[in-house]
C-alpha cells in the first residue's frame, strides 16, 4: 500500500484490524479512504471491488470466512472472472479476494469450509494458497500486482504460526511454482 496509492482494503471490520488481525493498524497508517469497513454484505463488497478495479484501483477485499464467498458467486464467477474476455482482453480486473479458509477454529459448519476447488475450474480466476508467513507476504504482493482477479486463500491455522519473513520483497510471479526442496522420487 505504501508503494501504490491505488491499493485499498475493503471488508467487514478491516478498519479494526480484521477478524484475525491481518489488517491491524492499516487504518491508522493509510486512513479511512484506503481501509474501508463495510456492512455485512459479501456481494456488495465484491461488486464494489470489481467496479473499483475497472476504474483503475487495486482493491483487496476480505471475506472473513471463505464460506461467505458463496453469497458473492455471481460477482466472482460471472463478473470478475469473465470481464477480461467479455471486453476482448481490454479490461483489467486487478482484484484480490482474501479468504480465511479451514476449520482450525472449531467455528461450526458455516465458518470452517475449504471451498477452493469451486474456483480452480473457472477461467479468468487465479487461485493462490499460502503455506508460510513468508509466502503470505510475497504472494499477497504478487497477487495485488497481478491484473487478473485472484482468490487468495489464507489458512486460519497459519495466523498462529511464527516464521522468519525477509525484509526485502522477493518477486515470485503468479503461475510459477517455487521448488521448496528438490527430490527424485516423483
Amino acid at each position: 500500500m505504501k508503494d501504490n496509492k491505488s491499493v485499498f482494503c475493503i471488508g467487514e471490520d478491516v478498519g479494526f484490524g480484521g477478524a484475525y488481525g491481518a489488517t491491524q493498524n492499516l487504518k491508522e497508517e493509510f486512513g479511512h479512504d484506503r481501509v474501508r469497513n463495510t456492512p455485512i454484505s459479501e456481494s456488495a463488497i465484491i461488486g464494489f471491488s470489481i467496479g473499483s478495479a475497472l476504474c483503475g484501483f487495486r482493491p483487496v477485499a476480505e471475506m472473513m470466512h471463505m464460506d461467505f464467498i458463496a453469497i458473492a458467486m455471481d460477482q466472482v464467477v460471472n463478473q470478475a472472472a469473465k470481464m477480461r474476455y467479455m471486453f476482448g482482453g481490454k479490461a483489467k480486473i486487478p482484484l484480490v479476494i482474501r479468504c480465511g479458509v479451514g476449520g482450525y477454529l472449531n467455528a461450526a459448519a458455516q465458518h470452517s469450509q475449504s471451498l477452493e476447488s469451486w474456483f480452480t475450474h473457472i477461467p479468468g480466476l487465479k487461485i493462490v494458497a499460502v503455506g508460510t508467513p513468508s509466502d503470505a507476504r510475497s504472494l499477497l504482493r504478487d497477487s495485488i500486482e497481478d491484473d487478473s482477479p485472484v482468490v487468495f486463500l489464507e489458512s486460519l491455522a497459519l495466523y498462529d504460526k511464527k516464521d522468519e519473513v525477509p525484509e526485502e520483497y522477493i518477486k515470485n510471479p503468479l503461475g510459477k511454482a517455487e521448488i521448496k526442496k528438490k527430490g527424485k522420487d516423483i
